[in-house]
């Protein structure tokens, strides 16, 4: 699957700037989080000011605020195949440092992290809820190449494979 620019997510990630590749890593982390603290959502709006503002000290700052914020969280929770050991593994992996390599390398690890973690809640390896993460994937790699204004598209894509993914999640739930 390639993207409206017809460039691979790989290409992509490759290709985007320390604004793109946080927010690639961070909507990743963001939809996946539910998994994590459904209960918390809206503990990375002050990482997606940062993102915004390009502020490497507010990222720093507000990246360690979500990380004590999230102490913790999915303890409690089953670990459906490694799912939240997942989760919490693109958490704990966020660079403190706004560098374009650590961020590139985090980016990636959340791609493959957020791909994955689609993939064992779908109804067959390459099924829709995977096939949607990859097109979401995608949207906002493009939408953050257009810079600070693409940001908004963005979170919007984030929140709203959040709800899908705590979605499938709560249906499994109820019929397992």
């Amino acid at each position: 699957m390639t993207s409206s620019t017809g460039r691979s997510l790989l290409e992509l990630i490759d290709g985007a700037d320390e604004r793109g590749l946080a927010a690639a890593g961070l909507a990743c982390l963001d939809r996946c989080l539910p998994l994590l603290a459904p209960e918390r959502a809206e503990v990375l709006r002050p990482v997606w000011g940062a993102v915004a503002r390009g502020d490497g000290a507010m990222w720093a700052e507000a990246v360690a605020k979500a990380r004590v914020e999230l102490d913790g969280a999915g303890g409690e929770a089953a670990d459906d195949g490694g799912v939240v050991t997942l989760v919490r593994a693109m958490l704990d992996g966020v660079p403190a440092e706004w560098a374009e390599e650590p961020l590139r390398a985090w980016a990636g690890r959340c791609s493959t992290v957020a791909l994955t973690v689609h993939r064992l809640h779908d109804v067959n390896e390459d099924g829709p809820l995977h096939a949607g993460e990859l097109r979401r994937q995608l949207a906002v790699l493009d939408s953050v190449a257009h810079g600070p204004t693409g940001l908004r598209r963005a979170r919007e894509l984030s929140v709203e494979g959040g709800r899908v993914l705590r979605a499938v999640v709560s249906r499994r739930a109820r019929t397992a």
